[in-house]
């Protein structure tokens, strides 16, 4: 693990900026990391998790990797393992957090949601908050985000099955909306279900703007990857639409990449942008709420997650791809002016 000079955290307050690539100061802070997923922070330390199953914190200076101790095996396969992470808003006196866990065997997989607290050198289980979310070697959505209605957001992926995403009985290929608890919002569109919108493929990115709109980036089939502003109820159409097709009763997208693919993950707000981790460009994406895009980051790297703290933009990196197996030596970039 090499851990680079010049970090410092100043609050978590957002910048609105986006630098095009020439005029983006990129600096390495970490480098060794192994297949990270999701970064967040709070007060002076950045989270992130690793799919093998650890959650590594960086204060930094050092840079403590830590097991996740679960009541069930953590699945390490393909796109399967240790994935979102998102700290409760009560994380500097709980040291609860809440992730996305893949589990069963290859053959057999499913996912949950577990809340874990930082006990020690460790994190452990505390409770489950939600079972039985279908598994994919490929297709399992994945973030976690507490919204500014202090509600945790769940996304889900398809599983290949064409029935699941418009399924309001299925948990896949939705976003999911529950309380800290794990309960049901009594304001939820259909009661008795954690479902607060459907028709989606494989969505890996969550991210609120100022005025507390939800949005979320999305795999496409084959290109037409998305960016959607999510409403509650609404329906985006997977697999029945794509792209500008429409139909009675479905929501077309902010924006897609039309034909390209920019295999869109993490989605962050910039105080004036959507800030979106494009894994096929190697890129860092900014994407008006008016569904314009305004350049991009070029990375060289297949891009994960993002955060935004204070004047920088922190990107992580998978470099090997979830269909092959590989030797997995990733980094944390942070992007400044």
């Amino acid at each position: 693990m090499g851990i680079k000079p010049g970090f410092a955290l100043r609050g978590l307050a957002v910048a609105g900026f986006l630098l095009p690539a020439a005029a983006a100061a990129q600096e390495t802070l970490l480098d060794g990391l192994d297949y990270p997923w999701d970064i967040e922070a709070a007060a002076e330390a950045i989270y992130i998790t690793e799919k093998a199953g650890t959650i590594g914190v960086f204060d930094g200076q050092r840079f403590t990797r830590m097991p996740v101790r679960t009541s069930a095996p953590i699945l390490n396969d393909k796109g399967g393992g240790l994935l979102g992470l998102a700290l409760r808003p009560d994380f500097a006196e709980s040291r609860r957090a809440v992730a996305y866990q893949h589990m069963g065997t290859p053959e057999a997989r499913s996912n949950r949601v577990i809340e874990i607290e930082l006990d020690g050198g460790g994190w452990r289980e505390t409770r489950v908050l939600l079972d039985a979310i279908p598994g994919h070697p490929l297709y399992n959505g994945g973030r976690l985000a507490f919204g500014p209605d202090g509600m945790l957001y769940v996304t889900t992926g398809w599983t290949e099955n064409r029935e699941r995403p418009q399924d309001l009985q299925s948990l896949a290929g939705k976003i999911l909306r529950l309380t800290p608890e794990g309960a049901v919002p009594a304001d939820n569109p259909w009661p008795g279900s954690p479902v607060w919108s459907l028709g989606h493929r494989n969505p890996q990115g969550l991210a609120w703007d100022a005025d507390g709109q939800l949005y979320a980036a999305e795999h496409g089939q084959s290109g037409h990857d998305e960016v959607n502003r999510i409403e509650r109820g609404a329906n985006y159409g997977w697999p029945l639409i794509e792209g500008d097709e429409t139909r009675d009763g479905m929501r077309a997208p902010l924006v897609h990449s039309g034909g390209r693919t920019w295999a869109p993950s993490g989605l962050a707000w910039d105080g004036d942008h959507l800030v979106l981790a494009s894994l096929r460009a190697g890129s860092v994406l900014r994407i008006g709420t008016d569904g314009s895009q305004r350049g991009a980051i070029d990375l060289g790297a297949r891009i994960r997650d993002v955060l935004v703290l204070g004047d920088h933009i922190y990107a992580i990196t998978t470099t090997r791809s979830p269909r092959r197996d590989g030797v997995s030596d990733d980094r944390m970039i942070r992007i400044s002016r």
